[in-house]
């Protein structure tokens, strides 16, 4: 799940991202504070919207924020009183952590793609379909797993590339807003002391 909040350009809603929508039509149900955003074609929950969210909890941000689990539960009960039978869950993993490309071949389909393969978790690997010119094996990179959000809102949902399955996205210093990012191509290289799986953290892995 991914919790946003603006209350200059939206209002003082909490909007929580639950799945990807996939383009399909959607649908709103409504109950008292409380909206539930759904697949017309499954009826799969898609993203539900807590009104007067800063009556529940003392909210702040732009953009992506981080609840903790009280604040939660407290949306939660806010829920319940509205008369929906469902609850969201604190997400229990970073959407943003330390990969390292430990395979990489050219996309079939392409002439600038290639197919990589980069281990995210010490039991975990993804592929990840990139065109960065600095790709390489052995390269440490910030990926950005799957459901994560962009500083710009945008999201990243697995999919295909030219046909090929990605798993999330290898980050350049741009897509991540990074102060004195260079203009240039390519996807951060970090130090071969970044640990795979650390959670970003600006202060840590960018100098």
């Amino acid at each position: 799940m991914i919790f946003t909040y603006n209350k200059e350009h939206v209002g003082d809603v909490l909007m929580v991202i639950v799945a990807n929508d996939e383009g399909k039509r959607v649908s709103v149900e409504r109950k008292g504070l409380v909206a539930r955003v759904f697949r017309e074609d499954t009826n799969e929950t898609v993203a539900w919207n807590i009104f007067e969210a800063s009556e529940v909890t003392a909210i702040s941000g732009n953009g992506q924020v981080t609840l903790s689990d009280d604040e939660v539960a407290a949306f939660n009960q806010e829920m319940v009183a509205a008369g929906f039978d469902a609850s969201l869950e604190n997400p229990q993993t970073p959407s943003f952590v330390v990969g390292e490309i430990i395979a990489m071949e050219a996309h079939p389909d392409s002439d600038h793609l290639n197919i990589c393969q980069v281990k995210v978790a010490a039991d975990k690997e993804l592929q990840i379909v990139a065109g960065a010119p600095n790709a390489r094996v052995g390269l440490k990179t910030i990926v950005a797993l799957d459901g994560a959000m962009m500083p710009n809102g945008s999201l990243i949902f697995s999919g295909k590339l030219r046909g090929v399955d990605s798993f999330g996205m290898m980050c350049s210093p741009r897509e991540l807003a990074l102060p004195n990012a260079p203009q240039k191509r390519g996807i951060i290289e970090l130090d071969d002391s970044a640990i795979v799986g650390d959670a970003f953290d600006v202060k840590k892995h960018w100098h």
